[in-house]
């Protein structure tokens, strides 16, 4: 019997990673640092936008935080070129 070593970020906690194994346990813990990177930036996008999207709920905040967040290096690209945003519903595949 082989011992396999799993991570998962503290954020998430130990439960919502059991849940959910394949978005959120880890065979490295580079991954899993990744992951909480990732999570620090939602929560501060998220309380962003509470503070300046009047009427904006909590969970939508949340949701929207977390796509911005998972998608950061989409939107350090559009920065430059704000079409890169669509151009994938669009059916474009260069950048």
């Amino acid at each position: 019997m082989a011992v396999q070593a799993l991570y998962y970020s503290d954020k998430d906690g130990l439960e919502m990673a059991l849940k959910n194994p394949d978005t959120m346990l880890f065979q490295s813990k580079a991954e899993a640092d990744a992951r909480d990177k990732i999570l620090e930036l939602a929560e501060n996008i998220q309380m962003f936008l509470e503070r300046k999207v009047e009427g904006l709920g909590e969970d939508l905040a949340e949701q929207c935080a977390m796509a911005i967040a998972e998608e950061k290096d989409l939107f350090q690209k559009a920065l430059k070129k704000p079409q890169l945003l669509n151009a994938e519903a669009a059916g474009e595949t260069g950048e």
